[in-house]
């Protein structure tokens, strides 16, 4: 681990933290107060928040290890694209899709997720090529 990996870690975390917030709290939070018991409360939930925590510096970390370990001398900003990209087909997409499978999750609120995440994967990748632009970590 250099200081470049170490200030791109803690720029995805922020930047994931706040973007998950945007998407789950605000843009799909009231999708998810209509579904009731299949959330938790507010209240309940943020007996658990240090592990929402705990969550996001482990994916942080992974992906800009991820992304630092391929990033090619290519133009930043389609590398980040496609990373974010990649991740998305990944992770996001298959997720949702096997949460709706075993969940009663309506079909509109699991678009919504699968389209708002991959949207901040993208966006994640982009962070991540600008951090890393120049080539090689």
């Amino acid at each position: 681990m250099n200081r470049k990996f170490i200030i791109a870690w803690i720029v995805i975390l922020v930047a994931w933290f706040l973007g998950s917030f945007l998407v789950h709290g605000v843009l799909l939070g009231a999708d998810y107060k209509a579904l009731g018991a299949l959330f938790r409360t507010d209240a309940d939930a943020q007996q658990y928040f240090p592990l929402m925590i705990l969550a996001h510096v482990l994916l942080a970390g992974a992906f800009t290890w991820i992304y630092a370990r391929g990033v090619e001398a290519k133009p930043w900003l389609g590398q980040g694209v496609r990373f974010g990209v990649a991740v998305a087909f990944l992770t996001t997409i298959p997720t949702y899709l096997i949460y709706y499978v075993v969940q009663p999750m309506p079909a509109a609120v699991v678009a919504k997720q699968i389209l708002f995440d991959s949207l901040l994967m993208v966006v994640l990748g982009v962070i991540a090529g600008w951090l890393y632009r120049g080539g090689k970590a």
